[in-house]
C-alpha cells in the first residue's frame, strides 16, 4: 500500500507499507497493482495504544441495563429501568454503572421476581437481590468475596467476586468492541483483567492477567480487603523470578503505601508498573520514582465524575499526571473502559482540561505522546512513523497542529493495523 500525501513528523510525504510494516518514506511512485490512498495532507501517526480496558467487561457493558447517570439519579428512575430492563437467555437482568452500594433487601424492594445483578460503577462490586443469591447458591458457600450479615446469610454483596458467577460468565462477542476501537485509532490495548489467557480482536493485546508470556502481572491490591504486606511481597518476587515485571492496582492511599512498602524488600524489575495510581500524596511522587515505577493513569474518571471523588480526597493527590512526569515518572494515560470514558480524544481533552487539581494538567501533545506509547511501556516514549516500524497507523483528515488545538474522534479517517486497513 502507498500513502501519499501526509503529514509525517511535520513535513508532507508519501509512506510506503510493505509485508506489514512501514517500508519506505519519501516521495514515491506508485508500483503495478499497489493500493494508493490518498492522505489529503492529513497527519500520519502510530496507530492509538489504550494502555488499561477490560474488553470481556466492555463488551458485555454493551448489552446491559444503564443503572447510572445521567438515565438513572434516584431509586425510582431505578425501579423503573428495571421494570423496562429484558432479560438475557439465561433469564437474568444485569445493569451496570450504578453509584449505588444496594444489598439483597433494597433490591428485592426494586425488582423481585427476575434474578438481578448490577455492577457498581467502579467495578469491583456486584450487587445481587434474592433470588439471585438463591439461583446462584451463595448461601451454601464460604468465599472472602461473599459479603455476610452477623447471622451468617449473604448480604447481596460481592466484592471481585466475578468468580462466582459461574455459567454466568460467558465470553461476549467483542467485535462491536474492536469496531469502536478502530474508529478511534486505537491499534493495541492493554487488557488488565485478572486470570485472563486469550482475547481475540483487530487490535493487538498485552495481557496482563495472562498465566503466560512476559507482559506485567497484573497483581489487585483489594482496597476492601489488603493483603498482608509478607503476601504481597512474595507475589512480587515471584513474578520478578520468572522475568516478568508486575502491574499493581492501587486505589488508595493505602494500597499504594502497601506497593512501595512491598518493593522496598522485594526490590523492581524494568516494568514495574502502578495502575491507577488514583490517590498519590506529596510524599508518594518521589518513591515511585526511585523504585522506576510506570504509571498507568484516568484522566477521564475526573472529567466524568471528579467532584465526587474530591469529596473524600484532595483533589490535588487524584490521578496526578504533570507532577509525575516533572519528577521524571514515566506516566501515560488510559481508559479502564468501561468504567471510565473510552474515547481516547476525550481523555486528551480531560488531561488538558482538568477542574479537579489544575496543577496536573498536561497539554494533549504530552497525553497523545502517552497513547502513542508502545504498550510494554518503554522509556524511549512514543512510537513513530519510521522505516520498519509496525504498519499500525491513524490516518486523520488535519494537520497535527489542528488535532492539538481540539481533539476529536471525528477527525480519525482510517486506522490500519499490520498494514490493513480495518477502519
Amino acid at each position: 500500500m502507498l500513502i501519499r500525501d501526509v503529514e509525517v513528523r511535520g513535513r508532507r510525504t508519501d509512506v510506503r507499507l510493505a509485508a506489514g510494516r512501514v517500508g519506505e518514506i519519501g516521495s514515491l511512485s506508485p508500483r503495478l497493482r499497489e493500493e494508493v490512498l490518498d492522505g489529503g495532507g492529513g497527519v500520519l501517526l502510530p496507530g492509538l495504544t489504550d494502555h488499561h480496558v477490560h474488553l470481556h467487561a466492555w463488551a458485555a457493558a454493551m448489552s446491559s441495563v444503564t443503572c447510572g447517570p445521567p438515565a438513572v439519579r434516584n431509586e425510582q428512575d431505578l425501579r423503573e429501568v428495571l421494570a423496562r430492563a429484558v432479560p438475557d437467555a439465561a433469564g437474568w437482568i444485569r445493569g451496570v454503572g450504578c453509584t449505588w452500594s444496594l444489598d439483597a433487601g433494597a433490591l428485592d424492594q426494586l425488582h423481585p421476581h427476575r434474578p438481578v445483578r448490577l455492577q457498581h460503577r467502579g467495578g469491583s462490586l456486584w450487587m445481587l437481590n434474592t433470588v439471585a443469591i438463591k439461583l446462584l447458591g451463595l448461601d451454601h458457600q464460604d468465599d472472602p468475596s461473599i459479603e455476610k450479615a452477623a447471622d451468617g446469610s449473604p448480604t447481596g454483596r460481592l466484592w471481585r467476586g466475578d468468580h462466582l458467577l459461574g455459567r454466568l460468565r460467558r465470553p461476549p462477542d467483542l467485535s462491536p468492541v474492536a469496531a469502536m476501537l478502530a474508529r478511534w485509532g486505537i491499534t493495541a490495548v492493554t487488557d488488565a483483567t485478572p486470570g485472563l489467557d486469550e482475547v481475540s480482536v483487530l487490535q493487538r493485546v498485552l495481557l496482563l492477567g495472562s498465566s503466560r508470556g512476559s507482559a506485567p502481572r497484573k497483581i489487585v491490591i483489594r482496597d476492601d480487603a489488603l493483603p498482608s504486606l509478607g503476601d504481597l511481597i512474595a507475589d512480587i518476587a515471584a513474578a520478578h523470578a520468572n522475568r516478568r515485571p508486575v502491574a499493581m492496582h492501587c486505589l488508595t492511599t493505602e494500597a499504594l503505601l502497601l506497593a512501595l512498602a512491598a518493593l522496598d524488600e522485594a526490590g523492581s524489575l524494568d516494568g514495574d508498573r502502578l495502575e491507577h495510581a488514583a490517590v498519590v500524596p506529596a510524599w508518594g511522587i518521589e518513591r515511585i520514582h526511585a523504585h522506576g515505577l510506570r504509571v498507568v493513569t484516568q484522566p477521564g474518571f475526573l472529567a466524568d465524575r471528579g467532584e465526587e471523588m474530591a469529596r473524600d480526597t484532595a483533589p490535588g493527590d487524584l490521578y496526578r499526571y504533570g507532577s509525575l512526569l516533572k519528577a521524571g515518572v514515566m506516566t501515560v494515560p488510559s481508559s479502564d473502559a468501561p468504567y471510565g470514558p473510552a474515547d481516547p480524544w476525550q481523555v486528551m481533552a480531560a488531561a488538558r482540561d482538568r477542574v479537579i487539581g489544575r496543577r496536573e494538567r498536561v497539554s494533549v501533545r504530552v497525553a497523545l505522546d502517552g497513547y502513542l506509547t508502545p504498550g510494554h511501556l518503554p522509556r524511549s516514549g512514543p512510537a513513530e512513523v519510521r522505516p520498519g516500524a509496525a504498519g499500525d497507523l491513524v490516518l486523520l483528515e488535519d494537520s497535527l497542529r489542528d488535532l492539538l488545538e481540539e481533539p476529536d474522534a471525528g477527525r480519525v479517517r482510517n486506522t490500519i493495523i499490520g498494514g490493513r486497513i480495518v477502519y
